[in-house]
């Protein structure tokens, strides 16, 4: 948006207004300089929010915390960092490299990478360690669920071919619709076929 207001813009292009621009969540060198600052990118609580909404779309191993994961947190901070007082910070690299490897290696879960630079205190990394990852998908949720009397979900789905119907001798209500099992994980699974098109009538 910035480089068409500075190099100009034709006469047929619309220009919406500044009220409906979306606001950026950094400031630019410019506003810095006259003082103006924005919000800082989001912190740990909406980025394991957005972890747990979709983390089985990402290539992360599941994580259950055992139950005295505080107890044994606290042991490492007090043998590396000295303290155990959860407001405390932790600056220095060495420290943090040697506190994050201590957990990782202890609770086999390691920070990933782009939640490094948000961990500041004792208080995140107990949270980070405290807070599970599950990698299933909400279908195989609800095999673990209690699920309402009046639902019924069918795991293992039945897919209609017409080599196998017996009960309609192969005869489909949608002729010109095919099956095509495209998934290197279900063609061995399921069956797909091809529909021939329906003769036309004599």
């Amino acid at each position: 948006m910035a480089a068409f207001f500075r190099h100009g813009v034709s006469k047929t292009a619309q220009v919406l207004p500044p009220k409906n621009v979306l606001p950026r969540s950094y400031a630019t060198k410019a506003e810095k300089k006259k003082g103006i600052d924005r919000k800082p990118t989001p912190k740990l609580d909406s980025t394991m929010d957005s972890i747990a909404a979709k983390g089985f779309l990402r290539p992360i191993k599941p994580y259950t915390p055992p139950p005295d994961v505080e107890i044994t947190l606290t042991e490492i901070f007090k043998g590396i960092i000295g303290k155990s007082e959860l407001d405390t910070k932790v600056v220095e690299l060495n420290d943090r490299f040697k506190l994050f490897s201590a957990c990782a290696a202890k609770l086999g879960h390691s920070i990933p990478n782009s939640l490094l630079h948000q961990i500041e205190t004792l208080e995140q990394v107990l949270k980070f360690y405290a807070t599970p990852v599950d990698t299933r998908t909400p279908l195989d949720k609800m095999r673990s669920m209690e699920l309402p009397e009046n639902l019924h979900v069918q795991f293992e789905y039945c897919r209609w071919n017409p080599m196998d119907d017996k009960k309609f001798k192969g005869i489909t209500a949608f002729p010109e619709s095919s099956t095509i099992i495209t998934s290197i994980r279900y063609k061995d699974k399921y069956k797909g076929h091809i529909q021939k098109p329906r003769a036309p009538p004599v």
